[in-house]
Parts: structure tokens; sequence; C-alpha cells
């Protein structure tokens, strides 16, 4: 439709084709849809003075790429199907606290692509919350990591594979890698320290598990644990504390983890961090 407008615009011009006539407005962007899937983190989760615990927000990673990419697409528009606590198995068998039984994610992705062919970019997200269970009571229970990561390994191809089935070869589809919130816990002291440290080996597990998915099925993975400085523990300053690890700075400016009380809030970026975030995004977009 939006080329049919441009064509009968050009042929009623008096000015060479395709030139817009002295005073007319030029033609709106034609639209094209950014599909936005994964957890809480791929709605922008965020603690608000009306709930401390958190509640999608439209100043999370997904809005900031949307203004980043409109460069690139002047009509681009955001679709967001994410939701809290989602796996990848309840990505693929449902029972999640967003659609109604019987409906998941992945089937609600797949029928919007095949509904919306315009759609030119699509970001999934998923992973952390596979592996969340494994990190509880301050502990990085090493078992349970290694049966996640392997439940990862099975369920994540089938779902890249159903999207890039639907949504065809000019879709540009970025896997989005993963930080370390638990590297807050390091200023409680004592034994969260060596807590602390032990995350980050259980993320670079994740991050190392996902790309390798990711690669094989040739879509490209947002570094975003190397844009948190993961594996960085070189000493600096974060202010009203003093020193501490480059990495734990980073996750205290850019997420809740170090100012929030609550458990589910803290764990989630800041809206600096869901800036970083879009923007190792941004980066890992194919050309």
């Amino acid at each position: 439709m939006a080329s049919l407008t441009l064509a009968l615009a050009a042929l009623a011009a008096p000015g060479p084709l395709g030139e817009t006539p002295a005073g007319a407005s030029p033609a709106p962007a034609a639209v094209e849809y950014y599909l936005d899937l994964g957890g809480s983190a791929s709605v922008g989760f965020q603690p608000t003075a009306a709930d401390p615990d958190g509640q999608p927000t439209d100043t999370g990673y997904a809005n900031d790429l949307l203004r980043m990419e409109r460069a690139r697409w002047h009509g681009l528009q955001l679709v967001q199907f994410g939701c809290p606590g989602e796996t990848t198995g309840k990505f693929t068998s449902g029972g999640d606290r967003c659609r109604p039984a019987g409906q998941t994610q992945l089937s609600q992705a797949v029928d919007f692509l095949h509904a919306h062919p315009d759609t030119v970019l699509m970001t999934i997200d998923l992973g952390f919350n596979d592996i969340e269970r494994c990190l509880a009571f301050h502990i990085v229970d090493q078992t349970c990591l290694t049966q996640r990561l392997e439940l990862i390994n099975q369920q994540l191809p089938p779902i890249l594979a159903a999207l890039r089935a639907a949504a065809g070869p000019n879709v540009r589809l970025v896997g989005v890698g993963h930080y370390d919130p638990y590297l807050g816990d390091y200023l409680h002291g004592g034994s969260d320290i060596a807590f602390s440290e032990a995350s980050v080996t259980a993320i670079i597990r994740l991050d190392e598990t996902l790309h390798a998915i990711y690669a094989a099925a040739g879509v490209p993975m947002a570094a975003v644990g190397q844009a948190f400085e993961l594996t960085h523990s070189e000493p600096v300053d974060l202010a009203g504390v003093g020193n501490v690890p480059e990495n734990v700075e980073r996750t205290c400016v850019l997420t809740w983890m170090c100012t929030s009380n609550s458990p589910r809030a803290r764990q989630h970026p800041n809206d600096a961090g869901y800036q970083v975030i879009a923007q190792a995004i941004a980066v890992a977009v194919p050309d």
C-alpha cells in the first residue's frame, strides 16, 4: 500500500518523478516491525514508586534500541511479547503468567511473523531464568547449573529454527547475552564475596552455551556481559563505598542490585543499564 501511495503521488506531482511538490508533506515512512521476545528484561522491568517490586516499563533496552534503529528503519514499530520469569521451556510449552493456557510465546511470535512479513528486526532474550534456581541461597549449585545448561542446549535450537522459518531470510535476529546481577552481593562481605565471584563463572558458562547455540544457528549474540565488564576485576572506586572490583562497580551502577531492597526488582538493569544493553545489541545487528 505504501508503494502504491508513493507511485500515485509521484504521478500527480508537476516536478520530476519522485519529487515532493512544493508545500506538500513528505510521504510517511513505511511501517516495519521490531519483535522483542524473552523474559522480564526484554520488557524493561523496573521498580517504580507505585510498585517497588517492579513492573514492565517503556524505558527498557527494546525502547532504546527502537530509537537507535529508526535511523535505519524510519517507520519502525516495537511489538513486545516478553514475560517475566520466561524460560526456554515456558517459551515453547506455555505456563507463563502472560498468556492463556494453551498459548505460548513461541506460537504468538510465529503467528505474528506470518501475519507481518514487514518485520525487519527481532531480539530474543532467554537463558537467565533457566539457571536462576541454581544460584539460590547464595551458593552456585554446579550440578543444577550443568543440568539447566543442557536443557537450554535442547530447547533453544528448535526455538531459533521455528522463528527463522516463520521470519524468512530478511529479518535480522539477534540473541541477547547476559550480565551478572549477583556481583552486587559482593558488598555484603563475608561469604557473599566468594558467592559473587563464583556467580561470574556461572554466567560465563551460560553465555558460552548461548553463544555456541546462536552461532550454530547463524544468529549473532549481543555481548552484554562484555559491556558490563563481567570479567574485569581490577579495583576501582565505587561512590560511597570505596574500592571494589570493576565488575562489581558496573553492576551497582547499571542495575538495581545495590540500591533496591526488593529481591524481585534488584536483579534488573536501571535506565543506564538498559541503554548499555541496547548499544550492545545495536553493535550486533547485521548490516
